[in-house]
C-alpha cells in the first residue's frame, strides 16, 4: 500500500473526498497528506484530517498568495502546529514563473515560515518554481528539513538539495513523454525519494487531461518501479519508510 505524500483534496475541487478516498484505497493507497496553502484551505485541511484517520495534513501560506495573506494567517498556523495530524508547514515556497515583482515579499514569506518550523522543529513542504538559486540560498540559512516538492530540476540541484538533507517528491510529471526529470531520478537512491500525485494537478500519463487523484499514485509508482528495477512492494517499502522517518508517523499498513 502506497501514501500519497502531497495532495490537494479541497471541496473547491471534489464533490465528494469519500469517494476519492475509498476509490483510491481500491488502487492501494491508504495514507494522504494533505496540504494547506491559505488560509481557507489550512481551516479545511483540519477538519478533514479529523474526519480521516488515514489523513494528516500539513499547514501554510502558498507564494502565490504572498499578496493575499494577514499576520492572523500565520498565526492560525502556529496555533495548530500541535495537532498530532499536522506534519509538516507546507506548501511554501517560492514562484517567479507569473511574476518576480514580489520577490522580496515572497521571500519574507518564506523565511518566517521557516523560522517557524526551525522554532517547532516541523518539517517543511518546498515549491520552488523558477527560482532555484534563491530557495537554495534560503534553504542554506536554516536548519529545518523536508520535501523539494514536484522536483524537477539538474541533478546537481537535487545533489545540493539531498546535501541539506531533504526529500524528492516525485509526481506524474515523471511520466511525461518529454521529462528529463526520469534521468535524474534514474542517478537518486530511493531512500532520498516520496511518491506524491499534487492531485488535483500533475495528472499521470495515461489519465492525462482528466482531473488528478490520489488514486494513481499507483501509476506513478509503476512508472518509478520500472525505471529503478525494483517491484511494487520494495518501492512501496522504502518510500513509506522515507515518510515515516521525516514525518515521524505510523505508516503500517
Amino acid at each position: 500500500m502506497f501514501t500519497d505524500s502531497h495532495c490537494h483534496l479541497y471541496q473547491e475541487y471534489y464533490d465528494d473526498i469519500d469517494t476519492v478516498i475509498k476509490e483510491s484505497t481500491l488502487n492501494k493507497v491508504n495514507r494522504y497528506i494533505n496540504d494547506g496553502c491559505d488560509q481557507k484551505s489550512n481551516e479545511e485541511v483540519l477538519k478533514l484530517v479529523n474526519i480521516y484517520d488515514n489523513m494528516y495534513g500539513t499547514l501554510g501560506i502558498h507564494p502565490e498568495n504572498v499578496n493575499d495573506y494577514t499576520e492572523a494567517d500565520l498565526k492560525f498556523i502556529e496555533d495548530n502546529l500541535s495537532n498530532p495530524k499536522i506534519i509538516a508547514i507546507g506548501e511554501i515556497g517560492l514562484d517567479y514563473h507569473y511574476s518576480k515583482e514580489n520577490k522580496d515579499e515572497q521571500i519574507k514569506l518564506l523565511e518566517r515560515q521557516l523560522q517557524m518550523a526551525e522554532k517547532y522543529k516541523m518539517p517543511v513542504i518546498i515549491h520552488s518554481r523558477e527560482a532555484t538559486l534563491d530557495t537554495l540560498t534560503i534553504l542554506k540559512k536554516y536548519s529545518a528539513k523536508g520535501v523539494i516538492h514536484s522536483f524537477s530540476g539538474a541533478l546537481e540541484t537535487a545533489k545540493e538539495y539531498l546535501k541539506m538533507g531533504y526529500l524528492l517528491g516525485v509526481n506524474g510529471v515523471i511520466t511525461f513523454k518529454n521529462a528529463n526529470i526520469k534521468e535524474v531520478i534514474k542517478e537518486i537512491p530511493l531512500d532520498k525519494i516520496i511518491l506524491e500525485t499534487d492531485s488535483p494537478y500533475l495528472t499521470p500519463e495515461p489519465f492525462r487531461g482528466h482531473k488528478n487523484s490520489p488514486a494513481h499514485i499507483l501509476e506513478i509508482a509503476k512508472f518509478v518501479a520500472d525505471l529503478k528495477n525494483v517491484s511494487l512492494e520494495a518501492l512501496a517499502n522504502i518510500t513509506n519508510q522515507n515518510i515515516a522517518d521525516l514525518f515521524k508517523i505510523n505508516v503500517e499498513n
